[in-house]
């Protein structure tokens, strides 16, 4: 939420100084014709303006929001079933995927305060004492799930 924030504040200063950084004019000794003279600070602004529209409309907004405590977990056979590297869904594991006790297979969702932007899908399950409001974050290796530790923070669904 703060990103969406973030960008729009940004937006609006740019849009402010777009009219305040207005191209330079010169008049050509007395004759009245204005010549425009190409400034190149706001031709930046007109970029960075329109890659901020396209970034606005491309940003997902939840469907709901849950508070979840997240862990990390890796493809290790004390941490899984019989096959480490195959979710419960049937996939392959893969950066981006999550287990979870509540939320559907195939479920896209976002954790801001850890992760910014970046989707994960719920391929995967916990064992069943886990509850439902524990989410499991796939990582690579052993070290790195444990590096992450354990965390809480509001999860958004986007699809």
């Amino acid at each position: 939420m703060s990103d969406t924030k973030t960008i729009i504040n940004i937006f609006f200063f740019l849009l402010f100084f777009s009219f305040i950084l207005i191209p330079l004019q010169k008049e050509i000794k007395g004759q009245e014709k204005i010549e425009q003279i190409e400034n190149p600070i706001l031709t930046e602004l007109n970029t960075v303006v329109e890659s901020f529209e396209v970034n606005l409309n491309t940003i997902k907004k939840p469907i709901k929001t849950y508070y979840m405590l997240i862990t990390g977990y890796s493809s290790t056979e004390d941490q899984t079933d019989s096959d480490p590297f195959i979710t419960a869904s049937m996939k392959y594991v893969e950066d981006g995927i999550v287990a979870n006790n509540l939320l559907p297979f195939g479920t896209k969702l976002r954790i801001p305060e850890l992760f910014g932007d970046k989707e994960f899908v719920v391929e995967d399950r916990l064992h069943w004492r886990k509850g439902k409001y524990n989410l499991d974050i796939w990582f690579e290796t052993r070290e790195q799930a444990l590096n992450f530790g354990v965390k809480k923070a509001t999860i958004e669904i986007i699809e």
